[in-house]
């Protein structure tokens, strides 16, 4: 049986060592003869690496590394081009110095490779040597590639002085693509974002963003026929372990990992390689992806401006404002489906418009459980375990318990984290909402309006309206005028509608009241 490729980047150790391949090769073969200039957008460990090493091996004529596989059968000629790879993935960009370092460090090991002597300190300049120099002594013309050339940029984007210095050293380094055109066969640059000001996408105006290509759409990630067909033997693994089988395991892999999309079509979902991998290697479900890399500085910006969450997690985006901007303020819902915690559900043609949201089980309950805790000042373990209560609660009945514990835990958030009261409170309850729906059953909209949180859990469903520095029982009236609990009357569950009112004087829950079965029980605290 071969082996799971966890954390293999490399092409050629991946066909030489024995582990399994899910084919790209025939999207390659076209993307080597159809593009020049390339540009592709990808979440981090999605592939992107693994794919440029591929292209290196395919571009230096390693044609018995491709035996077997699509390209065997559509590649003839199999030249042998030099090769510049590039890769800005491994570094610690905290000043110019650091990002001079990393660019220093490659363009050593290329002129060592090929025997070209360093005759300037401007790393620029040795870039355009090297092309120059490969191209006029091999008669060949080059081909580049650059592997996360937008690392430093991510690292430094809340920080405007330093990214405005790493955009004009980039914008120098990067113009060879444009300047040694005639010395070039093919380039592709990966990365997370596009930042639409940088010189490669301002300047170099014959570089092809494939970012949304339909026809490249799967060139990243895996599609469930190629778990299916190149991973058969660990589903069965994986099945028997569970004492169930492979459709149950693929079916709980989509609802955990699939729902990525990268077209205006969205017609191909894609699943996320490093979760699906590590899910198959430990016969587990887990939260494999997110637990790499938490979205920080992310989250500083949705603690530092005035986002309501319930608009994030459905967001809408003009097709213009897809791609990054240098200042995170300027348009955030693009660098949250950048960076792979938002995807495409949607696209209206007409308007332009994207339509946003989480792709997966993975991404979602993972992200609110890490924002819960940065919104409330709870720690991590204390809003777990107080939604782990809530939870008993609801299933038990016993709201008394529940909205008292609400209070409780909204009074451990410090001031300084509460900018607009009224918002936070929103956002806060959203994120609850969200986050017991994973556990019980939630649903958000009617079609007389959206029910601010509906929690259905065993034989109780809860309606709930919450209300800002007003009273408790406006609120009841709300979900009783607007008949909120009508959708699920039919459900033989025991409703009950509680209304809420948060207090911008004591910047909490003051008041609060229910009503089961048209028998209303205030409560004064």
């Amino acid at each position: 049986m071969l082996k799971l490729p966890i954390g293999i980047q490399s092409f050629e150790s991946l066909r030489t060592e024995g582990y399994a391949y899910a084919d790209k090769t025939k999207l390659v073969y076209g993307l080597s003869q159809n593009g020049r200039y390339v540009f592709l957008s990808r979440p981090r460990r999605f592939g992107k690496s693994l794919l440029l090493s591929t292209l290196k091996a395919y571009f230096q004529g390693k044609k018995e590394l491709f035996e077997g596989l699509a390209i065997a059968g559509l590649e003839q000629s199999w030249e042998t081009y030099p090769v510049l790879y590039i890769d800005l993935n491994v570094g610690l960009y905290t000043s110019t110095e650091g990002l001079g370092e990393a660019l220093n460090s490659n363009l050593s090991i290329l002129e060592k490779t090929y025997g070209v002597a360093k005759e300037t300190n401007d790393n620029a300049q040795r870039f355009r040597d090297l092309i120059w120099y490969l191209a006029t002594k091999t008669g060949k013309k080059v081909v580049i590639l650059v592997d996360e050339y937008d690392k430093p940029l991510l690292q430094a984007i809340d920080n405007e002085p330093l990214q405005q210095e790493y955009r004009n050293i980039l914008k120098a380094f990067y113009s060879n693509l444009k300047t040694c055109d005639e010395y070039i066969r093919f380039a592709m640059l990966t990365g997370v974002s596009k930042f639409s000001k940088i010189s490669l996408f301002s300047d170099l105006n014959n570089l092809t963003d494939i970012s949304l290509d339909e026809r490249y759409a799967d060139i990243c990630g895996l599609t469930a026929e190629e778990i299916e067909r190149t991973f058969d033997d660990y589903l069965e693994i994986f099945a028997q372990r569970e004492g169930t089988d492979k459709a149950t395991v693929m079916e709980e892999m989509r609802k955990m990992y699939d729902g990525y999309h990268f077209s205006k079509s969205a017609s191909k979902d894609m699943y996320n390689p490093f979760s699906v991998l590590n899910a198959l290697d430990k016969c587990d479900f887990d939260n494999y992806w997110f637990s790499t890399g938490t979205p920080t500085f992310l989250i500083k910006l949705l603690q530092s401006g005035d986002y309501d969450l319930r608009d994030f997690s459905e967001g809408k985006l003009w097709a213009s404002d897809l791609a990054a901007k240098e200042s995170l303020k300027q348009e955030p819902i693009a660098m949250f489906y950048q960076t792979g915690y938002l995807t495409i559900k949607g696209y209206d043609k007409e308007l332009g418009m994207f339509h946003l949201g989480f792709p997966n089980r993975e991404v979602e309950q993972s992200f609110l459980k890490f924002l819960l805790p940065r919104f409330t000042g709870n720690n991590d373990n204390r809003s777990s375990v107080f939604i782990g209560r809530f939870v008993l609660d609801l299933r038990n009945g016993d709201i008394e318990s529940f909205l008292t514990r609400m209070k409780s835990f909204f009074a451990n958030t410090p001031y300084e984290l509460i900018r607009d009261l009224e918002n936070h409170y929103q956002n806060v309850m959203f994120t609850i909402c969200r986050l017991l729906g994973y556990y019980t059953q939630a649903e958000y909209h009617t079609s007389s309006g959206r029910i601010d949180m509906v929690v259905k859990a065993q034989q109780y469903t809860y309606v709930f309206e919450f209300k800002f520095n007003k009273t408790a029982k406006e609120a009841l009236e709300q979900i009783n005028k607007k008949d909120y609990p009508l959708p699920f009357s039919a459900d033989g569950q025991k409703l009950i509608k509680i209304g809420l009112n948060f207090s911008k004087e004591t910047n909490n829950i003051d008041d609060f009241v229910w009503e089961t079965e048209n028998e209303e029980k205030p409560n004064d605290l």
